[in-house]
């Protein structure tokens, strides 16, 4: 079963990050690529996804779960935007481990 509230929780810290994913980019790139941005943003949001859906995938309890289940996810995700660049932005890759652990931080703890 889906737990909304931690799924609501997951998909809003992803669209927020997102955004400093936006700034952070387009500060590095710059602003007129607006479509590999949005697509940034949008990578964050199914990060937060994939982060709500896993609630049910407890290693065990306590902060090293959110560790290892956020770095995974957000590596996993964060790949496609790392392969989409031909593998150059690196500082996407890493921000995006960075951001599934804390989306996934978050997330468990707003999720009761």
């Amino acid at each position: 079963m889906i737990n909304k509230r931690r799924m609501l929780v997951a998909l809003l810290s992803g669209a927020i990050l997102g955004v400093f994913c936006i700034v952070g980019v387009g500060t590095r790139i710059g602003f007129e690529n607006y479509i590999f941005l949005i697509a940034m943003w949008y990578n964050r949001i199914v990060m937060g996804l994939m982060i709500g859906f896993a609630s049910n995938l407890e290693i065990k309890k306590g902060f090293q779960n959110v560790l290892i289940r956020g770095t995974l996810l957000g590596l996993i995700v964060s790949s496609a935007i790392f392969l989409s660049t031909e593998f150059k932005d690196v500082p996407s890759l890493f921000a995006g481990i960075v951001y599934g652990i804390i989306i996934d931080f978050v997330a468990t703890k707003y999720e009761k």
